[in-house]
């Protein structure tokens, strides 16, 4: 069912409470990569100029219920305050009487930034007490966390369920327009390509996309373990042996299905490997079959023109995980070959993932990117078909308010 967003209820002088998704990647306590900050900018622009207050809400990594100033949104509402050209005021907690007392003596369009919620046990507990202290400082609540509306947290379940007013942002209703109607009734051919460590991870979507493309471009390292329901020999490659009959299957399903998977027709090998040290040894081009003392570490040139071959004539493409080990620089070609594919091609392309993302990113080319999910996990269980907590707390179009 579509949700109301934003657009379709009054939220002017409003105390609106904005779950957004500030889980920003931080190093020596700078902001490394701000693009869900600025994902977000849209929706708290639109609220600044209909002067309601803006109490944003948002988790920072893994805190443990401990308050680690390591996991501070501090740096989180300074950045944005410099994107917005307006001040930000930031709390040192979230919940509490000065947290209180200060949102109430905010005027008209201001923007205050609570301390990350995962201080808090409660949060990821979905604690009802904890949901109804937040809830007490706004009258209407607006999700714009894609990226953890896959889970029934405080913050993105329990909280709009205690106010009248609950709406998805403009960054979450864009999640779902790609995400959902535009992999649901693509523009044809539709062509998926996934990439990433682990078949165990995406075999849910392997699956449910199986029954909308027509292509399935598969690298990275999962595609060694397709290999090996194959009987070909992936030598020291990384596989997930436990996994092969769920290749074995998908396989099955694409043939049924009239669905190509496309798989490397030859890779880049190496003897040695440290990822710590961004190094790898000796390193060969070999054909599908990888010799014993050698691992498969990226897509080769061959697959690098076959898969951007398909990409060119491809009206929807959906793009999840790396084609290699693109950290390290000698293993990055094939990554960033799909990424350049992906974005100069006429079609549709959505990127979901944050390793995509950041492939993007770094190669230079994300300015020609349809749309750039900020979700990882969440489009992934999106995709599957799997309930959205944060996503089914929200009014449907249909909601009488």
């Amino acid at each position: 069912m579509p949700v109301q967003t934003i657009a379709d209820v009054d939220l002017s002088q409003k105390d609106v409470l904005v779950r957004v998704d500030f889980n920003v990647p931080l190093e020596s306590g700078k902001i490394a990569d701000n693009s869900r900050i600025r994902a977000a900018l849209p929706t708290i622009e639109y609220l600044i100029r209909r002067a309601a207050k803006v109490i944003l809400l948002s988790h920072l990594g893994r805190p443990k219920a401990q308050k680690n100033l390591k996991y501070s949104l501090r740096p989180a509402a300074q950045e944005l305050s410099q994107l917005l050209g307006r001040p930000v005021l930031f709390l040192e907690d979230c919940l509490g009487d000065d947290v209180q007392k200060t949102i109430a003596e905010m005027g008209p369009g201001s923007v205050v930034m609570l301390e990350n919620l995962r201080f808090y046990a409660e949060e990821e507990a979905n604690d009802r007490e904890f949901a109804k202290k937040l809830a007490a400082y706004g009258n209407a609540y607006v999700n714009d966390a894609f990226g953890t509306a896959h889970r029934a947290h405080a913050s993105t379940a329990g909280v709009p369920g205690l106010l009248p007013i609950k709406v998805a942002g403009f960054l979450m209703q864009k999640e779902l327009e790609f995400l959902g109607n535009r992999t649901a009734n693509p523009e044809r051919p539709f062509t998926v390509i996934l990439g990433g460590a682990k078949v165990s991870d995406k075999i849910g979507v392997i699956d449910a996309l199986l029954d909308k493309c027509d292509n399935m471009l598969i690298g990275g390292a999962m595609a060694y373990t397709f290999h090996l329901a194959q009987r070909k020999k992936v030598g020291n490659s990384l596989v997930e042996k436990d996994r092969v009959s769920d290749a074995q299957a998908a396989l099955q399903k694409a043939e049924k299905r009239g669905v190509k998977i496309f798989l490397p027709a030859d890779s880049i090998a190496t003897d040695a490997l440290d990822f710590e040290a961004r190094t790898i040894g000796a390193a060969k081009t070999v054909s599908e079959d990888i010799p014993d003392g050698w691992q498969g570490v990226d897509i080769g040139p061959k697959t690098i023109e076959i898969f951007g071959d398909i990409i060119k004539k491809s009206k929807t493409i959906f793009w999840n995980g790396p084609m290699g080990i693109f950290e390290i620089s000698a293993c990055s070609k094939g990554t960033f070959a799909v990424a350049k594919a992906v974005a100069q091609s006429s079609g549709i392309s959505i990127v979901g993932g944050g390793d995509s993302i950041t492939a993007i990113n770094k190669s230079g080319f994300s300015d020609q990117i349809s749309f750039m999910s900020t979700g990882g996990g969440a489009s992934l269980e999106f995709l599957e078909g799997k309930e959205m907590p944060g996503v089914a707390a929200l009014m449907v179009k249909s909601d009488k308010h």
